[in-house]
């Protein structure tokens, strides 16, 4: 999984398996979370959005499953 390191208060980098549809957001703390069953509109709409960590708290935290790594 290619990962992208982005600006963010609170996130470090974000990667995306469209073959798996598996969002992985590293934290800036060092934690890793991968969402699953990720559309690839809500992975470009994470990347082009304003504000990353809003994006992923309004529309794929409590909608899509995932786990600590």
């Amino acid at each position: 999984m290619k990962k992208v390191q982005v600006e963010s208060s609170n996130i470090a980098s974000i990667g995306y398996d469209a073959d798996s549809e598996t969002l992985e957001i590293e934290f800036l703390n060092g934690s890793v979370y991968q969402y699953y069953n990720i559309p690839e509109n809500i992975y470009d709409g994470i990347m082009s959005a304003a504000s990353h960590g809003g994006y992923l708290a309004s529309n794929i935290k409590g909608q899509y499953s995932y786990s600590k790594v």
